[in-house]
């Protein structure tokens, strides 16, 4: 069972307090019944917001993998930036980010209403690898290479990374670990900065052949 408002927060595009206010307004009916702010929900109920069904026991969880280009930041409200919604249909803006990839990153997004699935890739108990790949403004000397795999310590706590340099000058990146700008931070800590950073798997998702900017449906 899921509180109200933080499954209306997860299936809508209201945040937990505006779904609180819509609760409280009397918007939100539960198989029929107004809802009340102390509710819960689970996948068996009916669940409608101003009159327009959000999900039944019928409705299909959704799961799609986006190529977001740099630029593009993962919020509907992107303050002036252009966010990741641009590149998706409008009846997929209830979708919420499976974690985040920063403005100036690219690569794999995953987005769903599907919250069990959500907390499985998000929650930190469950290690779910990340890997990226990583290009910064200098070559790293074997000895920065052992420091970084060994671990950083950043004012949030210990940094782990597994780096691996690739032929091309390039540095594959694995983590299971994502606070915030987490990688650019640590490679900050031994005087590097990264220039690049692209997301090409997360978890048992892989990103592929999927061009820039391009977004695709994923069954599970």
């Amino acid at each position: 069972m899921t509180r109200i408002n933080k499954w209306l927060a997860l299936h809508t595009v209201l945040s937990r307090r505006s779904a609180d206010t819509a609760v409280e307004n009397g918007r939100v009916t539960i198989n029929g019944q107004k809802a009340t702010t102390g509710d819960s929900v689970n996948d068996k109920d009916t669940v409608t917001l101003d009159g327009e069904v959000v999900w039944t026991r019928d409705t299909p969880p959704l799961l799609v993998m986006l190529n977001k280009p740099v630029g593009y930041v993962c919020s509907r409200n992107g303050q002036g930036s252009k966010t990741v919604y641009d590149l998706i249909p409008r009846q997929m803006h209830t979708l919420k980010p499976v974690g985040r990839l920063d403005k100036d990153s690219s690569g794999l997004l995953l987005l769903t209403d599907d919250g069990t699935l959500h907390h499985e890739l998000t929650h930190p108990s469950f290690q779910k690898e990340k890997r990226y790949i990583v290009e910064l403004n200098k070559r790293l000397s074997g000895d920065k290479l052992q420091i970084l795999n060994r671990g950083v310590m950043l004012d949030d706590g210990k940094s782990l990374l597994d780096v691996r340099l690739q032929q091309d000058g390039r540095y594959v990146v694995s983590m299971k670990e994502g606070r915030n700008r987490q990688i650019r931070r640590t490679f900050a800590a031994v005087g590097a900065t990264v220039v690049g950073l692209h997301r090409v798997a997360f978890g048992p998702y892989r990103l592929g052949t999927l061009s820039e900017g391009s977004y695709k449906e994923i069954p599970h």
